[in-house]
């Protein structure tokens, strides 16, 4: 058997007018950026094709390519997704109506092409229950013009207890990326720093009769692949092109066209690793840290998190005390932040996207630290639409819902405030002029009512105060020292919180330079 080896160009005639296309990546990891840049150029001289929907469970972008390359009215009718944080385009396109968009939870659009892979009518979990997502709130329709259409999901009963229902959505094309085919069309990945979903997406595409095209930086011989490292056996590969230009649309992810140590062909010295500038991130993600134990195994969500909290323990010695996880699949490491998330140096273990939502879902993770934009009174958080502009939930649903304790890290205001640090106090020269502590968040992406129901921890982390849910809604525990508690802190709320008998002030040892001793501060058993 041979594989159909092709040119990029020629691999959009592989696609018609009115499919439904899936990709796979996060970020800009694993973009089959030679064949979604053949599919720009033919639709902007052509007009073809065109009306597609548009599948992804990540977001997969870097502000620039990636699936921006789609974003184009007329060429994409829908789109169906998960996040659009680093995707101006896709956000704005969503935002003025020019496209029919929903959002489902990362983790189960991951599962959701598992479970049409092997003939299911579609996914039951309890994640998206009582958030935007649920077809009661929002049905997780971005815009005006998706308000009126289908809903993409269902709330069923079984055994006397709710669950989603996400449908099967029948794909026609996907495209995927790996390292190396050989002249079967075997698909190895492995200098991909991520394992993805790349697998149940090819099957379930399958499923459903469709197109699999793969984008490789490199062909082999056939007989010269280690089958143990073959993750899409050619069977199954419709198409094969061979990036022309690999250093320009094969790179491992934005920042670098490859290295080793993110793949897991080289670990670097950890004293490689250089710590983090003291700044209020940094403030933050250590007062966050206040919060694991020995032996935790955490989460990164985007943002805060990932940028500060794996640089924070390496630079506390503490990154064997702890087991660091993303939902990419990554265990262990450093993290690669902004826009080159979900990657990190020198982990321990990879494992698929799909499997890593199947441990946040089920046994749920120790500890997850997430960004969030929006606070209230009843412990619900807004990490997924900022005004008309919609990030999206990416995975921070499927993860927040099951941690055992969920600690949100964010900034106390936004645009234009001006803090800095003087003599181990926060000094508040300009406030910001949107406040995050709400009469009422704008989106649900975060249920309080039902975390305090089944007695979720939950912490609100920022630079100036620290709130905990506590059963009868949100509680001030710890004000930093050079707050003015009147002033910085209850008179920029919306909602009047509840506050402690015991409020403490932030450790001074959070303000200093080097290692602040976090061993000594860890939560013990």
């Amino acid at each position: 058997m041979k594989a159909h080896f092709i040119k990029a160009e020629e691999a959009v005639n592989l696609i018609k007018d009115g499919d439904t296309v899936t990709t796979v990546g996060m970020t800009l990891i694993s973009a089959a950026e030679s064949i979604l840049k053949a599919i720009e150029k033919s639709f902007l001289e052509t007009g073809h094709p065109k009306d597609l929907t548009l599948v992804h469970s990540a977001g997969q972008s870097d502000r620039k390519d990636g699936i921006q390359h789609f974003a184009h009215e007329g060429l994409v009718t829908r789109i169906i997704g998960s996040h659009w944080g680093l995707q101006p385009r896709w956000m704005d396109m969503i935002a003025n109506n020019k496209v029919e968009a929903y959002c489902l939870p990362q983790g189960q659009m991951a599962q959701l092409y598992r479970s049409m892979a092997c003939g299911l009518p579609g996914k039951m979990s309890k994640v998206g229950l009582g958030t935007f997502i649920d077809p009661r709130i929002e049905g997780g329709k971005m815009n005006e013009r998706t308000q009126p259409l289908e809903d993409l999901s269902e709330v069923i009963e079984y055994d006397n207890e709710e669950y989603m229902f996400y449908k099967k959505i029948p794909l026609d094309v996907c495209i995927i990326r790996g390292t190396t085919a050989d002249e079967m069309g075997n698909i190895t990945m492995e200098d991909e720093a991520m394992k993805l979903e790349v697998l149940p997406a090819v099957l379930a595409t399958k499923r459903f009769g469709g197109k699999v095209i793969v984008q490789v930086k490199r062909v082999a011989q056939t007989g010269t692949l280690n089958p143990k490292d073959v993750v899409v056996p050619g069977v199954f590969v419709d198409a094969v092109v061979e990036c022309e230009n690999p250093f320009e649309d094969h790179r491992q992810t934005s920042s670098w066209y490859y290295d080793p140590s993110y793949s897991g062909s080289l670990r670097v010295p950890q004293t490689a690793i250089k710590p983090l500038e003291m700044n209020i991130r940094k403030l933050i993600g250590r007062r966050a840290m206040y919060e694991i134990k020995k032996g935790d195994i955490i989460n990164l969500g985007t943002g805060i998190p990932n940028d500060v909290i794996g640089k924070i323990a390496n630079e506390e010695g503490i990154s064997d005390e702890i087991m660091i996880t993303v939902e990419s699949g990554i265990y262990g490491g450093v993290q690669a932040g902004g826009i080159d998330f979900g990657i990190g140096q020198n982990v321990y273990a990879m494992i698929t996207h799909d499997q890593q939502m199947d441990y946040y879902n089920g046994a749920g993770v120790d500890v997850t630290f997430m960004g969030a934009g929006e606070l209230d009174g009843e412990g619900n958080v807004n990490a997924t639409k900022m005004g008309p502009l919609c990030t999206g939930s990416g995975g921070f649903i499927d993860i927040t819902q099951n941690a055992k304790k969920v600690v949100f890290c964010a900034t106390f205001s936004t645009k234009g405030a001006k803090i800095n640090f003087e003599n181990n106090q926060v000094n508040i020269e300009q406030e910001g002029s949107i406040k995050k502590m709400v009469s009422k968040v704008s989106q649900i992406s975060f249920n309080g009512k039902l975390a305090r129901e089944k007695g979720q921890q939950v912490y609100f982390v920022t630079e100036r105060a620290v709130f905990k849910l506590v059963k009868e809604g949100v509680m001030l525990i710890e004000i930093a020292p050079g707050v003015d508690l009147q002033k910085d802190v209850l008179d920029m709320m919306d909602f009047e919180p509840i506050v402690s008998e015991d409020l403490k002030v932030m450790d001074v040892e959070l303000f200093s330079d080097g290692p602040f001793g976090l061993r000594d501060f860890m939560i013990k058993e």
